[in-house]
C-alpha cells in the first residue's frame, strides 16, 4: 500500500466539495460526496501510516539433545522494521 490511492481520493474529493456551489446530480448533492470521499482518503490514509510504522516480531525456537539424551531449548525474538514502500 502506497500513498498514491489515499492522496488522489483526498484530491478528488476536496475538488467536489470546494468547486461546486450547492450542485445536485439526482437526488445527489456533489458537495456532500466530496467531504464523504475527503473523510474516506483520510481515514485510507491514516492506516496506510499506521501498518508502515508497526514493527514485526519474529520468534525462533530451536531444541539441541545431546549424546546423553538431554534436551537444552532457545528462543530468540527479533524485531524488524517493516519494508520501505517501492520507490516510483
Amino acid at each position: 500500500m502506497g500513498f498514491g490511492g489515499p492522496i488522489g481520493l483526498i484530491v478528488v474529493g476536496l475538488i467536489l466539495a470546494l468547486a461546486f456551489n450547492q450542485q445536485q446530480v439526482g437526488p445527489l448533492e456533489v458537495t456532500t460526496l466530496g467531504w464523504i470521499l475527503v473523510l474516506a482518503g483520510v481515514l485510507w490514509l491514516v492506516l496506510t501510516l499506521i501498518q508502515q510504522n508497526t514493527k514485526r516480531q519474529h520468534t525462533t525456537t530451536a531444541t539441541t539433545t545431546d549424546a546423553q539424551g538431554r534436551q537444552a531449548s532457545t528462543q530468540r525474538t527479533t524485531e524488524s522494521d517493516p519494508p520501505a514502500p517501492p520507490a516510483v
